[in-house]
């Protein structure tokens, strides 16, 4: 038996192949766009574990949300060196901002100490502005 004519053979094996392909193009489509929902997905829970770090960084940077109150666990108005202790900032800075150096840190001693700190930055910055 020979085939004396391919073309209507070519053009049902043509036609079939573009038949099956329609399915597959469709499904292809359906996991590109899940593919691309995963991304998203994925993308937010990483803008949300930013968001969540920093917040964590803000929180450690001001003292964990820590009061004057919550360190003063004895609740007599001062702070001593071993309650600053759960304040690693405080604990490190205690023996400069004790100025009377009794071994207790009053809210008075800490806000002069502070206001000290931050006056000698900006006359640090203002020397360091004009040397340029």
């Amino acid at each position: 038996m020979t085939i004396r004519n391919r073309k209507p053979l070519i053009a049902l094996i043509v036609a079939a192949g573009s038949v099956l392909a329609i399915p597959a193009m469709a499904q292809s489509a359906k996991q590109q766009a899940a593919h691309a929902q995963n991304e998203a997905a994925q993308a937010q829970q990483a803008a949300d574990q930013a968001t969540d770090a920093a917040a964590a960084a803000s929180a450690q940077a001001n003292g964990g949300g820590q009061t004057w109150a919550s360190i003063d666990t004895d609740g007599n108005g001062t702070i001593s060196k071993s309650e600053s202790q759960v304040n690693a900032g405080l604990a490190q800075v205690f023996d400069q901002a004790d100025a009377n150096k009794d071994g207790q840190l009053s809210a008075d001693e800490y806000k002069a100490y502070v206001a000290a700190q931050q006056a000698g930055a900006g006359a640090g910055g203002t020397a360091a502005g004009q040397g340029r």
